[in-house]
């Protein structure tokens, strides 16, 4: 089955991207309980579960499961860039009992019994009491789990945003959707995601799509949030694979540092993909004034630029800046034969 959604002639144009913590919050916990061994989160998830297990979150996890309809009113529309945890469980909590009691009906169904369980009947039978226990779960679950490690997520996912950017400005927004994710195609003005169930939604208001980069939402793709929620696809971020490996200086190049100095070189050779100033300080050890400061002569010197994402500003290399790390720095040519 694929779920299509097809595109009015408006909706190209309001494409965004977003972050969102209650979405990811969401996407952790249902990697916890139901990740395989051998994902890139396996050392995160046999660290984090006992924890988990301690923050009464039996609720939220009943109508998350591993395949399957997901109440929509707990993916309240990011907001560009990004909302506060704070800012998302107060839309939560604005849902109406009565949508809230379907889509939780719908959830529960999906796992065989859910619904009999004391957690189960108890949601079904105060929806309005079921809103506000969900939202408490998603920020408990956020403060416990997610909030400690954010700055390497948020990098992480700022990272992927920039990528895709210079994607959109070299071969527009066709390459950005097409390489999303291998189960995401894009022909004849529809964006297909193939999954399981599926079904067509048509765009008419030119809301365009919400694409929200993930690190746990891997390996696959989540969509097909219904009318009147937002259409969106949440998908996994680059370089999830590294997500969790131990942060250590870089050993940059004798050539480099000869040429830079040991400070600059370094974060030079931190950039294989935008970042930053916080990101990569913590990612080499150093202070983020040290980091800012070298930042600022690379930039000088034409070997990194800088985009802003949000309210964070992100490095990365410039072509000479990665000739100059290659050792393939070349001199300009000269004037024309003759001239």
């Amino acid at each position: 089955m694929t779920i299509t959604i097809r595109f009015g002639p408006a909706d190209p144009l309001n494409c965004r991207f977003a972050l969102s913590p209650g979405w990811e919050t969401q996407a952790a916990l249902r990697a916890l309980a139901h990740a395989p061994h051998g994902t890139p989160h396996g050392g995160w998830v046999r660290r984090t579960l006992p924890l988990a297990r301690s923050l009464a979150l039996d609720p939220l996890w009943a109508v998350l499961p591993a395949r399957g309809y997901t109440p929509d009113f707990l993916f309240p529309p990011p907001a560009a860039p990004a909302a506060t945890v704070a800012e998302e469980a107060a839309r939560i909590r604005a849902t109406d009992p009565a949508c809230a009691h379907a889509q939780l009906t719908r959830a529960l169904a999906g796992t065989p019994g859910a619904a009999r369980t004391a957690v189960g009947r108890g949601l079904l039978a105060d929806p309005a009491a079921a809103v506000e226990t969900l939202a408490r779960a998603v920020v408990r679950a956020w403060e416990g789990l997610l909030a400690p490690c954010w700055p390497r997520l948020r990098a992480l996912l700022e990272a992927d945003i920039a990528f895709r950017a210079r994607r959109l400005a070299d071969g527009g927004l066709g390459r950005v959707l097409t390489a999303l994710h291998p189960q995401v195609t894009w022909r004849d003005g529809a964006l297909r995601i193939a999954r399981r169930p599926g079904h067509s939604r048509v765009l008419t208001g030119g809301e365009g799509v919400t694409l929200v980069p993930s690190a746990f939402v891997w390996p696959g793709v989540a969509a097909g949030f219904e009318p009147p929620a937002p259409a969106a696809v949440m998908y996994p971020a680059r370089g999830v694979g590294h997500l969790w490996a131990p942060s250590a200086p870089l050993d940059p190049p004798r050539a480099l540092v000869r040429l830079l100095g040991r400070g600059r070189a370094a974060v030079l050779r931190a950039l294989d993909e935008p970042a930053s100033t916080s990101a990569l300080a913590l990612r080499l050890r150093l202070a983020p004034s040290s980091v800012s400061a070298h930042l600022s002569v690379l930039r000088g010197a034409g070997l990194l630029e800088s985009c802003r994402v949000g309210h964070q500003v992100l490095y990365s290399r410039t072509a000479l800046g990665a000739a100059v790390l290659a050792g393939r720095a070349q001199e300009p040519p000269g004037p024309p034969a003759g001239g």
